[in-house]
């Protein structure tokens, strides 16, 4: 016990030296080439998904109310600026403490790929998932952007959602979260709570839960970048040599997921599952046909929800 603990003590000291490295990695220009090609391939949207039903509007469903805010960070990233939308389901009462489920990259799952504030509505409305709140939260403006030569940016993007530590967690919990409560009646209850995301947003919402269990219990990460960005490559090793944390994961991802630069998501994901496998973990991975974009998940995403909250029972609201 000691040896594997020790173990994965020396895998996250590793991961954490990523995390405010401003350095970069310089890579062979050809690599860099095959690499945005690869992620052309990938994101070509040619794919066999489409929404389906419970992700359409219908007059006899009480839609909820989506709520924009803008926040400049002050602690952890100061001085970074982002905005966030709330979603509020027509049957919140703000005397019953209720779930929330925080999306990253928030705008995107907002729109037309997965339009998860409809199918909230749809599902709330059968009782099939609990009364929720969603937290839609875009990363910070500035940053150092990718830590390669030629293909960084200046998005703090990577920063936040790549690197494989409790800073961002604790930027959610102590910063966004305290802010979210202050109108809202939300649960405190890890089970209650569920984080989601997409490429490093995914890889940003397992990461999320991995080191706060206590704050998230539920997880969903579409075509997650658990790639050699900035440590993330080591969570199924970490996965297999720790203790199995309280926490519940969906995964997703597809033969046309990007195979680049900074590894294989395919693959990449594959271990991940398998690490869950191995581990115990209530999890489960859908792999299609499709690239890395949100196609295939927003179709499966009323389904996904199901699945995730199925452990609260058949609410009626």
């Amino acid at each position: 016990m000691q040896k594997r603990l020790f173990y994965t003590v020396v895998l996250l000291t590793v991961s954490c030296n990523f995390i405010f490295s401003q350095e970069k990695r310089v890579v062979e220009k050809s690599r860099i080439e095959q690499h945005f090609k690869a992620m052309d391939y990938s994101t070509a949207g040619d794919e066999p998904y489409g929404l389906g039903f419970e992700s359409k509007k219908y007059d006899s469903v009480p839609a909820g109310v989506i709520t924009r805010y803008h926040w400049v960070d002050k602690k952890f990233y100061p001085g970074r600026q982002r905005d966030y939308w709330v979603y509020t389901p027509k049957q919140y009462d703000s005397l019953k403490p209720v779930c929330l489920m925080v999306f990253l990259d928030g705008k995107t799952y907002l729109d037309e790929d997965v339009k998860a504030n409809v199918v909230f509505d749809n599902l709330i409305n059968k009782g099939d998932m609990p009364v929720t709140i969603g937290l839609f939260i875009t990363p910070g403006d500035k940053g150092p952007g990718l830590p390669f030569v030629g293909i960084g940016g200046n998005s703090n993007r990577s920063l936040e959602y790549d690197s494989v530590c409790d800073v961002f967690p604790r930027f959610l919990i102590e910063e966004i979260i305290p802010e979210i409560k202050k109108k809202y009646n939300i649960t405190d209850n890890p089970q209650g709570r569920a984080i989601c995301g997409h490429s490093s947003g995914g890889i940003a919402a397992f990461n999320a839960a991995w080191f706060r269990p206590d704050a998230f219990g539920k997880v969903v990460s579409h075509c997650g970048s658990f790639v050699n960005v900035r440590g993330g490559d080591k969570f199924p090793e970490m996965i297999r040599a720790s203790l199995t944390k309280p926490i519940k994961v969906f995964l997703q991802s597809g033969e046309k997921d990007i195979n680049g630069l900074l590894g294989c998501w395919a693959t990449r994901n594959k271990e991940m599952a398998a690490a869950l496998e191995f581990a115990g973990y209530d999890y489960k991975f859908v792999f299609g046909e499709g690239g890395h974009t949100l196609m295939h998940g927003g179709a499966i995403f009323p389904n996904t929800m199901r699945w995730l909250w199925k452990d609260f029972g058949k609410l009626k609201n």
